[in-house]
């Protein structure tokens, strides 16, 4: 891939932003650390193409704030906040795909690795901090680890794998960003929470096996190559 004029100004303004933020804002967690991760987001961002496409990396960058607030429990509602924004972020990158006419297999293969940094970094967080269960927090992980791994085996059996979202695969993501955010939010505002992690404990076990399934189904369909002329 080649340097990307849109991607590398995209990216350009998201580390700003994350300097300013990590500057004014004083987050829990060493400053070098989160700033060296929105110049390494920026970075692989100036060589991705498309303005839907830097819609969806702002969740790449808001995983650093993400992973700082899901450590320290007096920042839940930070994270709320954080989950929120990534959620809107989740919902526009489509619609702004669709308004340039520019909807691609990379972006459908994008949105699903971008996901699983953001939710892993919240999930994996929350749980060391006692916040979330350990074994959902794997759930979670494996949510979006092992379809990319499955992806890769495709590869190197010289299949390429349909990169397009998925209903299930997006309803998941949802139904993961609304309970996740839901249990810290009734942390922060100490609620009882023990109702919407139950929730959580069954649903999203659900939602991702109902994922796998499809995911599987969609990768033993034939790929249908156009014929020249």
């Amino acid at each position: 891939m080649k340097l990307n004029r849109l991607g590398a100004s995209a990216g350009f303004v998201y580390l700003l932003v994350g300097v300013g933020w990590v500057w004014l804002a004083q987050p829990p967690a060493p400053a070098w650390l989160l700033v060296a991760w929105f110049a390494a987001a920026a970075a692989v961002e100036a060589f991705i193409p498309g303005e839907a496409n830097q819609v969806t990396l702002a969740r790449a960058h808001l995983a650093a704030p993400a992973w700082a607030y899901s450590v320290s429990p007096g920042h839940l509602g930070l994270l709320a906040l954080v989950l929120a924004v990534a959620g809107l972020s989740d919902l526009v990158d489509g619609t702004v795909a669709r308004r340039f006419a520019r909807p691609s297999t990379f972006g459908g293969g994008l949105d699903p690795v971008v996901d699983g940094i953001l939710l892993g970094t919240v999930v994996v967080g929350l749980s060391f901090s006692g916040s979330f269960p350990f074994w959902l927090a794997l759930v979670i992980v494996a949510r979006y680890l092992l379809p990319a791994a499955g992806g890769l085996v495709l590869i190197s059996m010289h299949r390429r794998p349909e990169l397009r979202h998925t209903v299930t695969g997006q309803i998941s993501t949802s139904l993961i960003i609304v309970l996740v955010g839901g249990i810290c939010l009734f942390r922060f505002l100490g609620q009882d929470a023990t109702n919407v992690v139950i929730g959580a404990e069954v649903v999203i076990p659900i939602v991702t096996i109902a994922t796998f399934v499809h995911l599987a189904l969609v990768a033993r369909r034939p790929v249908v190559v156009a014929e020249p002329g």
